[in-house]
């Protein structure tokens, strides 16, 4: 799960950034409304955690234009303001979630989770195919009932293909969810992950289509 946040306090933007990459989250951070726009302009992200008190304005002001725009993007508001008039004016603006300060990571992560999941119009946190069972809460996975041991990227992988099986997946759209701005990328990283994917799951669930990307093998019948 690749996650924006966009949040001015330095110290809990990167408290954030590691205690949310705990939880197998990709994030990138920035600390301003602009930024946030132009980061979501350019980069595909699968949530927002957005702070509502930001120098150069209101992230209510910035979730509103992103609504305005048409992005459907899952948000959810973090702030200091404790008000309920706040919370449902957030809601109302187009919040899919609302935390307060201070919060619990292991809560927002939760919340994090869940409203992604409303996004995929999943209700729980399991992907299932083809014998392949993800708990993306506790990032394990079991193969035909039997738990196997994956890296955080290999889990990302494999999470970003169950989570669309039968879509082929381009390799800048699997790096995309892999790795944040501040990142160095290998040339061969995404063919390294898949490789050591199929020697823990089966060869023949991960389809390569050359030239173009990969897709989770259809259910055999």
């Amino acid at each position: 799960m690749r996650i924006l946040v966009v949040e001015d306090d330095a110290v809990l933007a990167d408290g954030l950034k590691v205690g949310l990459g705990l939880y197998g989250a990709t994030l990138d951070v920035v600390s301003s409304c602009a930024d946030g726009q132009a980061a979501l302009a350019v980069d595909a992200f699968d949530a927002v955690v957005l702070d509502i008190m930001l120098p150069d304005g209101s992230g209510l002001e910035l979730l509103a234009s992103l609504r305005a725009q048409g992005h459907r993007i899952p948000v959810l508001l973090l702030t200091a303001l404790d008000e309920v008039s706040d919370r449902i004016k957030g809601l109302d603006v187009g919040a899919d979630d609302y935390l307060g300060k201070p919060f619990d990571l292991d809560e927002l992560a939760a919340r994090v989770r869940a409203i992604g999941r409303r996004q995929e119009g999943r209700a729980t946190s399991f992907l299932f195919h083809n014998g392949v069972t993800l708990d993306l809460a506790r990032l394990t996975a079991t193969i035909d009932g039997t738990e196997v041991s994956l890296s955080r990227r290999e889990f990302a992988i494999l999470s970003a293909l169950m989570d669309r099986p039968g879509v082929v997946l381009s390799k800048n759209d699997l790096e995309a969810r892999l790795y944040g701005w501040q990142e160095d990328i290998e040339s061969n990283t995404v063919e390294v992950h898949v490789h050591k994917l199929r020697t823990k799951i089966g060869r023949a669930r991960i389809e390569t289509l050359r030239g173009i990307g990969y897709r989770m093998r259809p259910t055999t019948s």
